[in-house]
């Protein structure tokens, strides 16, 4: 067969000139392949995001004003929690995840924080347990019971303070229990372990506020964003900075997520103020991987990275668009696959864990979305379209369980482990085989100071296990309780006084003289008791013929205006 230049050398000439149209490299066969640029194949291409209907929502939630970077919404498969806004204090209103509908105008509510309530997160391992940082430069751990709020909760069971200045954000530890991280506005990252309630390492590497932290997936490693526009990975049991880079060159905030394979994800703004994001080697933060621009909005980007799809979604605040894109290990590292388009703008967004989705639906990810125009929060679904209703593996790989991998000793002495995985379809937990084993802690204990620990350990427990029994009230009159409380008390300074008693004779009959001021001690022990009590019912009983004589004033003072008015009337009719 002839090539193209031969057959146009063939063809009769025009003129004095020659058909040259085609070049001579046409003739030759390309050597390297050249690049697909069609559509790209994924199984994620066509995932689409739901709302769900006004019914399904929770309307009437007075959502919280403050101008703080961060969510302000917390789920698990147990409840809802949303930070209110209130005068004087801070709160935040824990509901039921079924109990959607229009909330009532009076719900209970959180209230224990002095000032505004900047950050919740809830216990991955204890879906009843939620801390809360606030204005206040505390820390709080609260328990919710299974049927919710009967009443405002104010009594919290942890009280961390650490922080010099407000306390901005917090995270749960992702495998280890019991270990909480907080970054504050005095530029430290403190790490706390609840169990004694005392931090555990302080972190001082920042020279400026903090606007974002992240934990990898085996909690190794602690990735925060500054205002010294500076990305840092550190080791969190020591302090150490691995490596630092510049990250955004804009002066708004930026934020960070891990992804797999080694790899971080950071959201700012560049410095003629557009919104971008950028992909991360952990070890080298010379320079990103990739860098791309998303939109000129002002709003700051939030990243969420799913570790079971591989799928990063990126959420601005102050508008209504949610965009996916799908992490790879090979350039160009991001594939865009579409976006969520909302005319409501949020104030910010919570998310489902994995283990609490519905797979009959083909949902692999769900947000929280808090509405900025209306008190309103409104439950997104993220659905990958599939005909069959079966359980499809390949969207659902076994994830993270609500069961820790590691307490917080083992943590903390150096160890590190991935989640306890959990199957998606049977809901249990695949124990894995390089599961470390969790040691006792009566082979743990050698030292004076490990041993004054173990107290406050059990004390936790039993304040946990005390809060999880329903308290069952005492209807009985007031006056038979008052009659045992006294039989008992007579009771014990009857037996106080006869122990007493012994011991004066004893000492006695051994021809031991005992000094007078210990012999009027324990002559008057027992007067100091009876005298107490006599003091206690006598107060009791005043008090019980205050409120008669205060309701016998109030009724006389009743009766009073009532004989004026009827006087007043007669004398008119008169």
């Amino acid at each position: 067969m002839l090539c193209d230049k031969e057959v146009v050398q063939n063809q009769p000439k025009i003129g004095e000139k020659v058909l040259n149209a085609i070049d001579n490299r046409s003739c030759n066969k390309p050597t390297n392949r050249l690049f697909f640029r069609g559509v790209r194949s994924s199984k994620f291409r066509h995932v689409y995001g739901e709302p769900s209907k006004r019914e399904k929502c929770y309307d009437n939630v007075k959502i919280t004003k403050n101008a703080h970077d961060s969510q302000f919404c917390a789920v698990n498969p147990k409840f809802l929690a949303v930070v209110t806004e209130v005068a004087g204090g801070g709160a935040f209103i824990v509901l039921p995840i079924a109990s959607t509908g229009r909330l009532d105008f009076n719900v209970n509510r959180v209230t224990g924080h002095t000032g505004a309530v900047l950050d919740i997160k809830w216990n991955p391992f204890n879906d009843n347990v939620i801390a809360s940082c606030s204005d206040d430069c505390t820390i709080k751990l609260w328990y919710i019971p299974d049927d919710g709020l009967t009443s405002h909760l104010t009594d919290w069971i942890v009280d961390l303070q650490g922080h010099k200045r407000r306390v901005a954000y917090i995270e749960w530890h992702p495998t280890a229990e019991n270990i909480l991280f907080s970054a504050g506005f005095d530029h430290l990252v403190i790490v706390w372990d609840i169990e004694k309630g005392e931090a555990v390492n302080i972190i001082d590497c920042h020279p400026d506020v903090i606007y974002g932290m992240s934990l990898n997936r085996d909690g190794s490693l602690l990735a925060t964003t500054c205002k010294d526009k500076k990305l840092r990975v550190i080791e969190p049991r020591s302090g150490l900075v691995k490596s630092e880079g510049v990250c955004h060159s804009g002066s708004k905030a930026s934020k960070v997520a891990f992804l797999n394979s080694n790899r971080l994800i950071t959201t700012g703004f560049s410095r003629h103020s557009d919104r971008q994001y950028s992909v991360w080697d952990q070890d080298d933060l010379a320079k990103p991987l990739v860098t791309n621009d998303i939109d000129s909005s002002s709003g700051i980007v939030f990243p969420y990275f799913d570790y079971d799809t591989n799928i990063v979604y990126l959420a601005g605040k102050g508008d209504g668009n949610i965009r996916y894109y799908e992490i790879v290990d090979e350039a160009p590292y991001v594939h865009f696959l579409s976006q969520f388009l909302s005319g409501n703008p949020q104030r910010g967004l919570g998310f489902m864990p994995k283990h609490g989705l519905n797979t009959n639906s083909c949902e692999i990810f769900r947000f929280y979305k808090l509405h900025t125009s209306r008190g309103l929060c409104e439950p997104i679904s993220m659905i990958v379209p599939r005909k069959s209703d079966q359980f499809h593996e390949d969207l659902y790989p076994d994830t993270a369980s609500n069961k820790p991998a590691l307490s917080a000793s083992d943590w903390i002495s150096g160890r590190d482990a991935n989640p306890v995985l959990m199957s998606m379809k049977t809901k249990t937990e695949i124990l894995l085989q390089d599961k470390p084993k969790v040691q006792k802690t009566t082979n743990i204990i050698i030292s004076a100071n490990s041993r004054q620990e173990v107290p406050s350990q059990e004390n936790n427990k039993k304040k946990f296990a005390f809060l999880a029994t329903e308290t069952t009230p005492d209807y009985r009159p007031r006056s038979i309780i008052l009659e045992k409380e006294q039989k008992t008390t007579t009771n014990k300074i009857h037996q106080l006084k006869e122990f007493f008693n012994n011991v004066h004779n004893n000492h006695c009959n051994e021809g031991i003289e005992v000094d007078l001021p210990l012999r009027k001690e324990i002559n008057c022990i027992g007067d100091t008791i009876t005298t107490e009590y006599e003091l206690k019912k006598a107060f009791l009983q005043q008090s019980e013929e205050l409120k008669v004589v205060k309701k016998k004033l109030a009724n006389s003072e009743v009766k009073i205006k009532e004989l004026e008015e009827e006087i007043r009337r007669l004398k008119l009719i008169n």
